[in-house]
Parts: C-alpha cells; structure tokens; sequence
C-alpha cells in the first residue's frame, strides 16, 4: 500500500447501538476538517453487517480508516482486508484472529457483568435489559442518555455475534486502540490481550464501554492521530 493518509474514517458501531452514537466524535472530526461516515448495521448476520461497510468503502476513493466499536471490530476486521484500507482504531472492540466471534473472544474470562443482562427471544435476537445499559454498558453516562440508549438498541442477532471472521485485516496494517478501563461489557483485561495480539498503539481511558459517547474528545484525538499518521503496510 506504501505510505498513505486516510482522507475518509468510516465509523462503525457495535451491538446494541446505532450510527448515532458517533454523534459527537462525529463533531469533533467535521471541526478538525476529517470527513466522516457512520454506517447503520443491520445486526442482523455478520456477512450483512460487512457488507454494510464494503458498500460504504465503495462510495469513497480512500486512502480511508476504519474505526469500529464492540462487535463493529468484528466488523472491520473482516470488511478492512481491502487496499483502501490504510489503517484500522478499536474503540473498546473486539479485535479477533481467524476463526474468532465476538461470543468466542468473550469466553476467553468469566463472564462480564452485561452478560448476564443479555435477554434472547424466539428469532436469536438479544437485547440488553435497562439494568444492564444503566449498570453495565453506559454507567458513566447521564441518566437521560441512558434511558434513550434502553429505548433506541438495535437488537443483534446470534449469527451476528457468533459467526467468526475469516479475515484479519488488521494484519499488515497500522492499529490503534482505545481501551475502556471501566468496561463491564468487554473486560479490560480482554482488551489489553487483543490490543498487545493485534500490536496496537494503547490509549487508555477512564470511560465506560461506551467510550465514544463518555469521553467523545479523547477517543476522536486518537482518530485524528490514527488519521495523520503515515500507515505503511507491513508483513507481520
């Protein structure tokens, strides 16, 4: 790829969530002058969520970045193995290796607190109970975002969450990561594996696993740096 400067960031969600959780990250990068999209996962199937993402890289020329939280590194990690891809930021993410779900990285440590608040219906379909976005997912932030956050989750699928990606397009590829040291969703320790595994540049912050929404300025910084940064593609 030689060295590149992402012109476009893609932003990509996790579960339980929207494109509009990017909202003010989203602000911070328009005011920098970076141009950004945030896509609308279905949740429905991993192969539908990348392709979501693959239609949204077909609309620009690149260089472009990829950013993805939660279960949207899952999502990345398969979609960025493309040459417009210059470089890739976990925002609090799963960051897997061939073979590897978001389910299948989560059993790595006993179970985290939002787990247990997971309520499936009959189509294998999850929400997270208010106890579990207020407590466990969102605990940082105010009630009233919180109690949109319970009303607008887009419900995720099991053959979301489950279907492990083929594909790691982190490989080769300059990395950041955004690690949540107050996550009840995603353990902290599980991030600090998966950053080290993907070697990443770490940047902590005392944030939720809504790191995006809590501290929306530190985790665009981290962005723009990602964005600056020359990204020469390398053999690992």
């Amino acid at each position: 790829m030689g060295n590149t400067t992402p012109k476009t960031v893609i932003l990509v969600h996790g579960a339980w969530a929207d494109g509009s959780c990017w909202s003010p990250v989203i602000t911070q990068l328009n005011g920098a002058g970076v141009e950004a999209t945030a896509v609308q996962l279905p949740l429905s199937s991993l192969a539908e969520d990348v392709a979501t993402v693959q239609r949204a890289m077909a609309l620009e020329e690149g260089p472009l970045l990829l950013v993805g939280h939660s279960y949207g590194g899952v999502v990345i990690t398969q979609a960025g193995d493309d040459p417009k891809v210059a470089g890739l930021v976990y925002v609090a993410a799963f960051a897997p290796d061939a073979d590897q779900s978001a389910l299948s990285m989560g059993e790595l440590l006993p179970p985290s607190p939002a787990g247990s608040e997971l309520k499936r219906d009959g189509s294998g379909f999850f929400k997270l109970t208010r106890k579990g976005i207020f407590e466990d997912f969102a605990q940082d932030l105010p009630v009233g975002q919180k109690e949109v956050m319970v009303s607008t989750q887009g419900p995720t699928s099991i053959h979301a969450l489950g279907a492990p990606v083929s594909s790691t397009a982190w490989r080769g590829r300059s990395c950041w990561y955004v690690l949540a040291e107050n996550d009840r969703t995603i353990w902290p320790a599980l991030q600090e594996r998966m950053s080290s595994h993907i070697r990443a540049e770490t940047i902590r912050v005392p944030a939720s696993h809504v790191a995006m929404l809590s501290c929306p300025q530190k985790v665009a910084e981290v962005i723009l740096l990602a964005s600056a940064a020359t990204t020469p593609r390398q053999t690992l």
